[in-house]
């Protein structure tokens, strides 16, 4: 992946330059209601953009795509039935990570897969959903494609923003279903194409309605289920796993998971953080 010096500088030298008050008006949100709580119907793992803190963000103009696709989960089935779970631990989110060839870093990919492997044996009837943005993309990508296969199958539905990968990997992820993914590039982001180019269209998704698409792929994978039937789960305040359910009939294909383009961003150049 070509990477681009003026790109780098300008984002570095941006963060750098943050005045105390804007950076005092961003605060961490940390996401881990699968490894400090009880198992949900429904598990989200996802991995964040570079620089942003701790394993999920919020910043107080309008939250980060984690937080909105966690959000948007909540309400479609109640809170008490989705965990978030946000990839932490070896995962820096460093702004230099993403000039390696995977993308991101090897301990990044390591500690996402560790958040897979939990859920599927921690929670065996939890239905296990995905996402990443920027550089949480290319760490998303590198871990299912080498998921074993018994995790692998869990994995109903991944989604993807701003992703790095995107122009390699023609919108898909290795060694796994492309019909489970969708895309959310910007016509204007410029990591998309195959360079890492960070133009204002990486920063367009909270406003372009990419969260509310992103959710309802994800709804829509979770109620056809892991063989592409199975019932949804019910909304309520239930906080621990139910029992399996008796199997129900098929119900035919899910949203199809080609790239969706998110709309078209402000053009511009290199922007303050990420990929």
């Amino acid at each position: 992946m070509k990477f681009s010096v003026v790109a780098l500088t300008a984002l570095v030298a941006t963060v750098s330059a943050a005045p105390a008050a804007e950076l005092l008006e961003k605060r961490q949100q940390t996401a881990n209601d699968l490894i400090s709580g009880q198992c949900k119907k429904v598990t989200l793992v996802f991995a964040r953009a570079s620089t942003e803190p701790g394993n999920m963000l919020i910043i107080t103009q309008g939250m980060s795509m984690g937080p909105a696709v966690c959000s948007g989960l909540k309400q479609k089935f109640g809170a008490g039935n989705v965990a978030c779970q946000g990839v932490g631990g070896a995962y820096s989110a460093g702004l230099m990570d993403n000039v390696t060839p995977a993308g991101t870093t090897a301990g990044a990919i390591a500690e996402a897969t560790k958040m897979f492997t939990t859920a599927a044996s921690k929670c065996p009837q939890t239905t296990i959903v995905a996402g990443g943005y920027s550089q949480g993309t290319a760490v998303m990508m590198n871990a299912i494609s080498k998921l074993p296969e018994d995790v692998k199958n869990r994995v109903v539905g991944v989604v993807l923003f701003g992703y790095t990968k995107n122009g390699q990997q023609k919108s898909g992820i290795p060694n796994y279903p492309k019909d489970r993914v969708s895309v959310y590039c910007s016509a204007s982001d410029g990591v998309c194409g195959g360079q890492l180019m960070v133009t204002a269209g990486h920063f367009s998704y909270m406003g372009d309605g990419s969260g509310p698409k992103a959710t309802a792929f994800l709804t829509a994978k979770i109620n056809a289920g892991p063989g592409g039937g199975g019932s949804a789960p019910s909304s309520g305040s239930d906080s621990g796993e139910s029992a399996p359910e008796a199997p129900a009939a098929p119900a035919g294909k899910g949203a199809k998971g080609k790239g969706m383009k998110g709309g078209k961003g402000a053009k511009g150049g290199s922007k303050m953080r990420l990929a």
